[in-house]
């Protein structure tokens, strides 16, 4: 059994060609992981196939990071100590010709912002993505002000979403870590509301 099957071994995406699909790629990607899609598949039937997996609209980001979630927990299982580091960072895709894209921090690219938890132990081995936040940003009005959801609340889901493993696994110490963006006095409140479940 490859890493990706084992990986991956709880997905459910509703047709087992589906679930079969996302292994393959999951595999195809891991081997290459800074090669495009037709770079990393081993023929045109295999890119074609890629592509057709990931504009199936019976498939969800959700659905495929939940198999990843669950194998996640239990390496987490494992460690009496866990770093859950969260950030943002920018996905440029400036100059493609796609919908759905925002502004990023230069209001002329185009992009999508992704605020993920990755786990790490404290020797520094990767456990996996916990969680993983994307959105479009949207544009400035004419009176300069941008409107939309306050984008801060992507510290708070990811906080929730770690308290919910660290109570679900109390035998790991949930440690969350993130950089000064989320000193901010609602994660704190939340916090408390929760029972303080990670330090």
């Amino acid at each position: 059994m490859g890493w990706a099957q084992q990986e991956f071994e709880t997905i459910d995406l509703g047709d087992p060609r589906l679930n079969r699909r996302a292994v393959l790629l999951a595999e195809r990607l891991g081997q290459k992981p800074g090669a495009s899609i037709p770079g990393a598949c081993e023929n045109w039937a295999e890119t074609a196939a890629a592509y057709r997996f990931l504009r199936n609209e019976q498939v969800s980001c959700e659905e495929v990071m939940a198999a990843h979630r669950q194998a996640t927990m239990g390496r987490i299982r494992e460690h009496a100590v866990v770093l859950c580091l969260q950030d943002t960072t920018e996905l440029d895709y400036n100059g493609q010709a796609m919908t759905g894209l925002g502004p990023l921090s230069d209001e002329a690219q185009r992009g999508l912002y992704l605020h993920p938890t990755y786990v790490v132990s404290p020797e520094r081995e990767p456990l996996g993505v916990f969680n993983a936040w994307t959105w479009a940003r949207q544009f400035k009005a004419a009176d300069g002000k941008r409107g939309g959801p306050c984008e801060s609340t992507r510290w708070i889901e990811s906080y929730e979403r770690i308290a919910k493993s660290a109570q679900q696994l109390p035998q790991a110490r949930h440690v969350c870590i993130g950089d000064r963006e989320s000193d901010m006095l609602e994660l704190m409140v939340k916090a408390r509301d929760l029972g303080y479940p990670v330090v």
